[in-house]
């Protein structure tokens, strides 16, 4: 759960792996490389893409890249 000025954001159990691994140090190509890890190889790249856009678009994650 992320609690956010307008209430709570209840995250599936991937989408918090997905913002465990957002610390200001990965990329997003460190992040897809680390849960295709943790999930045998599995092609996540869009996913994760598509997820991390999303929680930006609703500013729950910033870019942290200069």
């Amino acid at each position: 759960m992320l609690l956010v000025p307008e209430g709570v954001v209840r995250l599936n159990p991937t989408a918090a792996e997905v913002l465990e691994l957002c610390d200001g140090e990965r990329s997003l190509d460190d992040i897809v490389g680390a849960l295709a890890a943790r999930y045998d190889g599995a092609d996540l790249g869009d996913d994760v893409r598509e997820l991390v856009d999303a929680m930006t678009q609703r500013g729950l994650v910033i870019d942290a890249a200069p």
